[in-house]
């Protein structure tokens, strides 16, 4: 980590010294952040979410040897990770979240509020109508506020069964293959999520990369990482109300590190963009 160019991210994930314009062609910040999805405390070999087991490494080649996202040439990594870090298992000072299961109302409450958000962004009433639109939300503000929960206790982005696990913040895909080799995800981008000329923002495109970033190591059964570094190289324009998939894979790791590598692609699996990521396991302590 102590070779990086200034301005890439820390464990944390952030740029904060330089503008994004100033990024070479494809780079993209990302907060880092792991609130998406449960948490789980298993040892290596239970179960993931999806039921699989990990009790094998993703990959028992050494480095130098190609992965998907091409060759690293300097020295050999073993695929017992715990051997080069006594810690492996520890989830450094990261809350340990479970999955929610909330009442049937949410999901219909979610699945209104994505739709609100395209109406938000997509509609032209006239003034009386914007006015009791008004009035209706400050009305559910109301409704709301006297519940607010903390992160870990209100079920948003902890329930896997729902489209982005249950979050406003992510756009309503779902997990198509959660394993130790790799994660797909599924879904399309609404007018919500249009940067201009209805082709999907730019910047939205990093947060589902570092989602699916989380969500690979997660799978793997390694301990809870930070997003260290995430690279961006956009290939082509992303469509809003298309079916796309993302996939991701650890193409190989030393100790700490998980180096992970993916694409967003459309229905005749067209790469429409391609992410490398570094995924650093936390210290002890680290939040």
């Amino acid at each position: 980590m102590s070779d990086r160019k200034g301005g890439e991210a820390g464990c944390s994930g952030s740029r904060t010294d330089q503008p994004v314009s100033d990024r070479k062609g494809g780079e993209a910040g990302c907060s880092g952040s792991r609130t998406d999805q449960p948490v789980s405390d298993r040892k290596r070999g239970e179960a993931g979410c999806s039921g699989s087991r990990t009790d094998q490494p993703v990959s028992d080649r050494k480095r130098g040897e190609a992965g998907s996202s091409g060759s690293r040439t300097d020295q050999p990594v073993s695929d017992q990770p715990d051997a080069l870090d006594p810690e492996y298992e520890h989830h450094g000072g990261f809350p340990r979240y479970e999955p929610a299961r909330p009442g049937p109302g949410f999901a219909k409450f979610v699945t209104a509020m994505r739709r609100l958000q395209d109406l938000a962004v997509s509609t032209d009433p006239d003034d009386e109508t914007w006015d009791e639109a008004a009035e209706r939300a400050e009305e559910l503000v109301k409704l709301l506020d006297p519940f607010q929960a903390p992160e870990g206790v209100a079920p948003a982005g902890r329930v896997p069964s729902l489209p982005g696990m249950g979050s406003l913040l992510m756009p309503p895909w779902t997990m198509a293959k959660f394993d130790a080799d790799g994660v797909e995800m599924r879904g399309q981008f609404s007018r919500y999520y249009v940067g201009g000329n209805m082709a999907v923002h730019g910047g939205v495109i990093p947060l589902v990369f570092d989602w699916l970033c989380g969500m690979v190591v997660h799978a793997a059964g390694r301990p809870i990482s930070r997003t260290a570094f995430l690279k961006v190289d956009y290939r082509k324009v992303t469509p809003i109300d298309t079916p796309l998939a993302a996939r991701g894979r650890i193409a190989e790791t030393e100790g700490r590190k998980a180096f992970v590598t993916g694409e967003l692609v459309d229905e005749n699996d067209t790469v429409l963009a391609e992410v490398h990521a570094l995924m650093v396991r936390l210290l002890p302590g680290q939040p």
